[in-house]
């Protein structure tokens, strides 16, 4: 076996999510570190040579991966979510990217001394702010109200639309005159409307059927989806070149809105298919970047970049937004998330290299500059989209707030101990007449399921980073955990023990990966501390002084009381969990669970 090229697979893999899991260490933006992970492993060291490796398998594998992104995102596009929006997202799809178009093709002429034809091509390179950029970048900010769904409609659906007008572009530059240039593109718009719509929906109709007819078993629907994305990709570039990513795109829209099968098991597995490929596609094209691609970057190319940063975006987003109701705080944040990606990159090598072998003048530029636009523009959004929405309060500043299923007496005290420490809460509950009484104590509150499939329109989870389920029912609790899992993280997901008894009354307890982690200790299930809390329990908080020392072989609790949260100076709550029992120290305070007869507990 050849040594090589599987030292250089495995360097991508691991490079690609280890950067993915190093950037959420740090918590930065991952793009950041993948970009930086790619120029280590390519330019720099030259350990990776993602053309020697692929060879010709390179660019059908890019293609393949953007169309599963692409139709991943559009998974996520519900058109109930651009409610008041909607001709928003609709202008910058159209407004703004001729304005994109416009203004970048002038910039690349008068800055960068392109030649007409190549302006025009690179501005309609420019116009993208897709997925593989855009949905990380949301992922960490965690934008509150309508701006995030504009910027993610605006960035999975612009990008199809940029690959397709760059291709337009591309044929009118090779036709032989004018005439025969606006018949070309007038024919590439109209075959790739045809191809992409005609395919996109029938893929998503057969998918339907799949599912609907039980024609495959659970175990197959994920694959068997990803096999007709593939195929229907593979097909509209058959038939027009670069319709395919529209039609993955509408394929993943129309999945996305239709209310007749139930779809989340592909969403699920889509969801890491698309963090597993943003991690290996932005290595291989970082680091099969030649080094000679920097001898093209010098104060024209910032200048460029700066225009594009500082000029073209924010009057696009101007144009697009006018008179539509948007806050200035809103369309400030919008102007400043325009990150170009992957498809743009992806492209601009394509047609660089083709351009030069044609022997156009300049046609080495597109390539570089494209790039160096691609890495300037995911690190500065990268590094001030963050601060910049919670300066503009569209973010939130503390994003460790709680989410309660439930809210019955024992709950609404436990949310109310949190609030008291300047942490957010929200309370979510089915019964009325207990939400009734949380809003009569002053505690947000959701009236509803807390897995209903529209909770998460309908509630603010932009400043909450914890779920403590509660309720009295262990499967709701169970689903609720699964589902929030993928949101706060699996070790911030929390639920009451289960009570489940199986055969010969032994209690049985669900797998991990179909649960949260169990609170407190496995006593206090929902039934107990409801006993006993209608007998008298209470919480009661105490204090550490400066003298307390702590002793891991002594307890710090009496046998009347059970540590339920330590709560920091700063005030941060560390509950206890029945696999992790947090370490008091002076200045902190111990809320329990306290019950005169309840010392047999605890031997």
């Amino acid at each position: 076996m050849d040594q090589i090229p599987l030292k250089e697979l495995a360097g991508i893999i691991v490079s690609g999510i280890s950067a993915q899991w190093l950037a959420w260490r740090l918590k930065l933006p991952s793009i950041l570190l993948l970009m930086v992970f790619g120029f280590v492993a390519g330019p720099l060291t030259g350990f990776l040579h993602p053309d020697r490796l692929m060879g010709p398998l390179l660019s059908p594998f890019i293609s393949i991966s953007l169309a599963l992104i692409l139709f991943e995102g559009g998974l996520s596009l519900k058109i109930a979510d651009l409610t008041g929006t909607r001709i928003v997202v609709h202008n910058l799809l159209t407004i703004g990217v001729f304005t994109t178009w416009l203004f970048a093709s002038c910039s690349a002429y008068i800055i960068l001394g392109l030649n007409p034809l190549l302006s025009v091509l690179l501005g309609s390179l420019l116009v993208v702010t897709g997925p593989t950029v855009i949905t990380p970048l949301l992922l960490y900010v965690r934008p509150s109200g309508r701006v995030g769904s504009i910027v993610k409609w605006e960035g999975i659906m612009n990008d199809p639309i940029g690959a397709i007008l760059a291709i337009i572009v591309l044929e009118g530059i090779l036709a032989s005159g004018p005439h025969e240039a606006a018949l070309t593109a007038a024919l590439g718009f109209i075959m790739t409307l045809i191809a992409g719509c005609s395919l996109g929906f029938l893929g998503a109709i057969i998918i339907i059927k799949v599912i609907k007819e039980y024609w495959a078993p659970d175990r197959l629907l994920e694959v068997i989806s990803l096999m007709l994305v593939v195929l229907v990709f593979t097909i509209s570039e058959l038939i027009w070149e670069e319709s395919g990513l529209l039609a993955a795109t509408l394929m993943g829209v129309v999945l996305a809105n239709q209310n007749t099968v139930n779809i989340m098991p592909i969403i699920k597995f889509k969801e890491d298919l698309r963090t597993l490929l943003i991690s290996l596609l932005f290595i291989i094209l970082v680091a099969r970047l030649p080094i000679d691609y920097f001898y093209y970057i010098n104060s024209n190319s910032v200048l460029f970049l700066g225009s594009l940063i500082f000029i073209v975006r924010p009057v696009a987003v101007i144009l697009s937004t006018r008179g539509l109701g948007l806050s200035w705080q809103e369309k400030f944040f919008i102007a400043w998330m325009a990150p170009r990606g992957i498809v743009a990159a992806a492209v601009a090598s394509v047609f660089g290299l083709f351009l030069s072998e044609q022997g156009m003048p300049q046609a080495e530029m597109l390539a570089p500059v494209t790039f160096f636009v691609v890495a300037g523009t995911v690190t500065i959004y990268g590094l001030t989209a963050g601060p910049l929405a919670r300066t503009l309060h569209l973010a939130s500043r503390n994003q460790k707030g709680f989410l309660i299923a439930g809210a019955h007496s024992w709950a609404r005290e436990m949310a109310s101990i949190i609030r008291d420490q300047g942490r957010p809460v929200l309370l979510v509950d089915t019964n009325s007449a207990e939400i009734a009484k949380a809003y009569q104590e002053g505690l947000p509150t959701y009236h509803g399921s807390i897995i209903s499939e529209s909770i998460l329109d309908e509630i603010e989870i932009s400043n909450l980073g914890h779920l403590m389920a509660l309720t009295s029912d262990d499967m709701i609790n169970s689903l609720a955990a699964i589902r929030f899992r993928d949101i706060f993280g699996r070790k911030e997901v929390y639920q009451i023990r289960l009570e489940t008894t199986g055969v010969r009354g032994m209690q049985t307890i669900a797998p991990e990966h179909l649960r949260g982690r169990f609170l407190f200790s496995p006593q206090l299930t929902y039934s107990y501390l409801d006993e006993k809390f209608k007998s008298g329990a209470s919480l009661v908080i105490n204090e550490f002084t400066e003298n307390f020392k702590y002793d891991p072989e002594v307890p710090f609790h009496d046998a009347n009381t059970i540590p339920l949260m330590l709560i920091s100076s700063n005030g941060t709550v560390n509950l206890f969990t029945e696999d992790y029992k947090p370490f008091p120290s002076a200045g902190q305070k111990l809320v329990s669970f306290y019950h005169p007869k309840n010392a047999h507990l605890y031997k």
